[in-house]
């Protein structure tokens, strides 16, 4: 397939639309089911990047869910303790902890529920049984993976009435070093963002804490490779193999306030899932603290930032990963 007629553009008014490489050559996917749109393969593309990246840089299978061309969640395949998949709403998932990839898509739609109905998935492995059990019942727009057992294809298959969006990549392909836009009328040219975010990016640790353990080290290479494909000057907070929230410094500390107090609620560790349930029971009903004076001594904020070990800055866009 060398090209591939979109419904529409952007907005529905925008026609003709279609994608196709600029060298005549095939395009390095396969559309398996349904129709996806302009703003579909934003996200499929920029969200493979996103996973295909994690998965080099971390070893492990990885899973993201995507919204207007940037991630609202991401993460690796690290089991859930009992209390998370409980959060995650997967406690019921049989053969959960044999598929890591299953559980990187776990916690990566489990962390944002909210801001991820409607997302756009993608998976760094070949999609399994178990994972497109959990996908199966969410709403979601579509998926992108370099490929899908027989089960899991036939699963997917049966969502939105035989017309969900199922892309298969080619995980060899590798773009031009060269990208182009043109905006009106105009062409950009720029060199694309290959900068490799990884452990020995971390060799040079400038601050007084000299101590990064295995698993903060993975956290943050997490958050950093997150935050390169999510809008600049943004801030995130990682754990557990998982990226959680981002936004400004002032809504990670109210989330990190507001988890120590659901966490009491919850009878279970504000390190773990607490955060989680805080996002999902909308935070600011329960929430019975002065803000404004938290953020005006550093000593709330300090007591607040539970569970914080290191804070690095992303190269290159300024970004912020918090472990």
């Amino acid at each position: 397939m060398k090209e591939f007629e979109l419904k529409y553009g952007c907005n529905p008014n925008q026609k003709p639309s279609k994608i196709f490489m600029k060298d005549g050559s095939e395009l390095p996917i396969e559309i398996l089911s349904g129709r996806p749109g302009y703003i579909n393969f934003l996200d499929a593309f920029n969200s493979w990047q996103l996973v295909k990246e994690l998965k080099e840089a971390t070893g492990l299978p990885s899973a993201t869910s995507f919204k207007h061309v940037s991630p609202t969640s991401a993460a690796v395949g690290v089991k859930l303790s009992d209390n998370l998949k409980k959060a995650c709403f997967v406690d019921d998932i049989e053969g959960l902890d044999n598929s890591p990839l299953a559980c990187a898509y776990a916690r990566a739609r489990g962390t944002d529920r909210m801001s991820s109905f409607g997302d756009w998935i993608a998976l760094s492995d070949v999609c399994d049984k178990t994972t497109a059990l959990i996908i199966k019942r969410e709403i979601s727009d579509g998926i992108i993976a370099p490929g899908y057992t027989d089960e899991a294809l036939e699963i997917l298959k049966t969502k939105k009435k035989g017309n969900y969006n199922i892309v298969k990549i080619d995980p060899d392909y590798v773009p031009a070093p060269v990208e182009t836009k043109d905006v009106f009328g105009i062409t950009f040219e720029q060199g694309r963002n290959n900068f490799k975010i990884n452990k020995e990016l971390l060799d040079n640790i400038v601050t007084e804490n000299k101590e990064l353990t295995d698993e903060a080290v993975r956290d943050l290479i997490i958050s950093l490779i997150t935050l390169k494909y999510t809008q600049s000057n943004s801030v995130c907070y990682a754990y557990q193999g998982a990226f959680f929230n981002k936004g400004l410094v002032g809504e990670i500390l109210f989330g990190c306030a507001s988890s120590e107090i659901h966490s009491k609620l919850c009878r279970t560790d504000h390190k773990g899932i607490a955060h989680i349930i805080a996002r999902i029971a909308h935070i600011d009903e329960f929430y019975p603290l002065d803000v404004s004076e938290m953020f005006l001594d550093r000593e709330h904020i300090r007591k607040y930032l539970c569970g914080v070990k290191f804070i690095g800055k992303a190269v290159p866009n300024g970004n912020l990963g918090i472990v």
